[in-house]
């Protein structure tokens, strides 16, 4: 087996641990490989190797690898900050959306999408920490913003996604991740989808209701900044 073979067989591990421990079915579970920074030969072999969903953070280096892999059958998932100039690409050629924070991106994304696609799945981004360097809508600004997106003809509505501040502490993982599904429970629009959990938190993530976890550097290893393609 390969590396990227190996780290998805070990990280599928810890997953299927998580879901036996919190008495949930690994198959709710899904992973997304994050795939920012790394080449379309490190997705095609995670591909061979079973996965089929891949989240990009920078738009023209994830539709470059788009075009490199059209021969694939995968599932594109755009999980970065979105700047209004870049919506309408996002929208013609991606599957998933995992971090609308504002109306106005998300009523970019519902008149750009394209007629003949099937509607945009949407995840709304809160900033469950409070962080000023993070992106998300508030906790207060959540209900207004989900009733607005829940109309919206192109796109559905699926769930809430966060990136909490990073820390050690297990109890605060925990929290963050418990915070983020009271306010999806609390919506009361019936969805379906928890995106969060990373490569050092997954387990608590799993344990509060994660749907999606969002997994990079214990796939392919440390990150490589080189040059920002945005």
């Amino acid at each position: 087996m390969s590396t990227i073979a190996e780290n998805i067989a070990k990280v599928g591990a810890r997953i299927r641990e998580a879901a036996q421990a919190s008495q949930r079915n690994f198959a709710d579970i899904g992973l997304l490989a994050v795939s920012k920074t790394k080449p379309a030969d490190s997705i095609r072999e995670a591909h061979a190797a079973g996965l089929r969903d891949f989240g990009e953070n920078y738009l023209q280096e994830a539709l470059e690898k788009q075009t490199a892999l059209s021969d694939l059958p995968l599932i594109w998932h755009f999980i970065g900050p979105i700047q209004s100039n870049k919506t309408r690409p996002i929208a013609e050629h991606f599957d998933w959306v995992h971090s609308v924070d504002r109306l106005k991106i998300a009523q970019r994304l519902s008149d750009q999408r394209p007629a003949h696609l099937a509607p945009l799945n949407i995840c709304l981004q809160v900033n469950v920490s409070g962080e000023d360097s993070k992106s998300g809508c508030s906790p207060e600004e959540l209900p207004e913003l989900a009733r607005a997106v829940s109309t919206m003809p192109n796109l559905k509505l699926r769930g809430l996604m966060a990136i909490p501040e990073p820390t050690d502490d297990i109890a605060a993982q925990h929290a963050a991740f418990a915070r983020l599904r009271q306010l999806r429970d609390d919506l009361g629009l019936q969805l379906d989808t928890l995106s969060m959990g990373m490569s050092h938190d997954l387990e608590a993530a799993i344990a509060e209701g994660a749907t999606w976890v969002r997994i990079g550097t214990a796939l392919f290893g440390a990150r490589d900044y080189g040059p920002p393609s945005h």
